[in-house]
């Protein structure tokens, strides 16, 4: 599981509260059909979706973005900064399983959300007083769980690396960054912002239409190359909305800037 969160008090009570796993610290685990337990941690989850999370899951169904949130997800918002969260919807049922397990496993696997990756670990991730981020890795140890008991043994740094983490925690550590700059500027979306936000980093397929339309990159100093690769890759979309979201909010981004008329 991954918790980002942005530096409050109450942040810092939950991650001193965890069992940490500090840098080189090992611990055992395996899941696999094998295992007694196999699918239980699948069920009745409140688990968050990260941009980049939803754009792995929408390209994995194939579904656009609105038929995929709208299925798939429910929308929320921070308390503190009106930023925009979803959750996956569990599928209805005493135990309310994810929508996508089977009694084979994951049928959406290959692109998994970063917390169905990260478990038994949790990470958590905040933002600290320099404007620094400063992350912690916990264990999840939860009774029902006979994958301890399974070879082989880890640190975190490889679990994360076998799990192709990589890509899932720079875009969560992006957000993380984005709320953390609200919070030490005061800042609470307004809904115009909040639509925007949830268009530029949940909505690549959208966001893409929206850019074209609106004739967006005359105004902004993209070279041409990096302009195609924007318009033809939802990754490269998703980097470029991050970006773009920073410069709408704040008036600034260090990779970005309006082009004077």
């Amino acid at each position: 599981m991954t918790a980002p969160h942005t530096e409050t008090d109450s942040t810092q009570q939950f991650l001193d509260s965890m069992p940490e796993l500090k840098p080189g610290e090992k611990f055992q685990f395996a899941c696999h059909p094998g295992v007694a337990c196999f699918n239980a941690c699948c069920s009745d989850l409140t688990m968050p979706l990260s941009p980049y999370d939803v754009l792995r899951l929408r390209q994995e169904t194939g579904q656009d973005s609105e038929g995929f949130i709208s299925t798939f997800a429910r929308v929320e918002t921070y308390p503190d900064t009106n930023f925009p969260i979803l959750y996956m919807k569990m599928t209805d049922g005493p135990v309310r399983p994810c929508p996508f397990v089977s009694q084979a496993g994951c049928q959406v696997y290959p692109n998994r959300p970063a917390a169905c990756r990260t478990y038994p670990l949790g990470r958590g991730t905040r933002v600290d007083a320099q404007g620094r981020l400063v992350e912690q890795y916990f264990i999840i140890a939860e009774q029902h769980c006979h994958g301890f008991a399974e070879e082989p043994v880890w640190t975190s740094e490889e679990w994360l690396q076998d799990q192709g983490l990589a890509r899932y925690n720079y875009f969560g550590d992006r957000y993380t960054r984005l709320m953390g700059r609200a919070m030490e500027t005061g800042l609470v979306l307004t809904q115009k912002q909040l639509t925007l936000c949830l268009l530029a980093l949940y909505e690549a397929d959208r966001f893409g239409a929206f850019i074209s339309g609106v004739n967006l990159f005359a105004r902004l100093n993209v070279p041409a190359q990096e302009q195609a690769r924007i318009l033809e890759d939802e990754e490269a979309r998703l980097e470029f909305g991050f970006d773009w979201t920073e410069l709408v909010l704040f008036g600034d981004n260090e990779r970005l800037q309006v082009v004077n008329p």
